[in-house]
């Protein structure tokens, strides 16, 4: 995995240029890489994720989610997901993007911006 860092308003996050988060594993192995390097989150393009995850029935989504928010670690997935016909994968990306720790945005660049937003609140007194 190749990951790169972009710092938004003295925010880190960093971003999964290569590589492909199939398992469990691979995301911790994200979180830990990111978490050591300083980032506040990982923006993850929804192509480098296997198929897995947009099957809800699969639940590699819930349980890799899940443990970003273990580890206070911010994720967000970017794409397009308007061609997912299932309403309760649409269901979870409108519940994720009302909360402070997961976010499904269109672009890569929306991403790295909802994540910077939500650990600048959590940082103000």
């Amino acid at each position: 995995m190749r990951i790169g860092y972009i710092n938004d308003g003295g925010v880190a996050v960093a971003v999964l240029e290569d590589g492909f988060v199939a398992s469990v594993q691979d995301a911790l192995d994200l979180i830990a890489t990111a978490s050591y390097n300083g980032a506040a989150g990982v923006v993850i393009p929804a192509e480098r994720l296997s198929p897995d995850f947009f099957a809800l029935k699969t639940r590699f989504a819930g349980d890799m989610l899940q443990k970003f928010v273990n580890y206070g670690m911010r994720a967000a997935i970017a794409g397009d997901f308007s061609g997912f016909a299932s309403e309760s994968l649409q269901a979870f990306i409108r519940e994720s993007n009302r909360g402070r720790h997961v976010f499904f945005q269109p672009t890569v660049e929306a991403a790295v911006r909802a994540i910077a937003d939500a650990a600048s609140r959590e940082a103000r007194p």
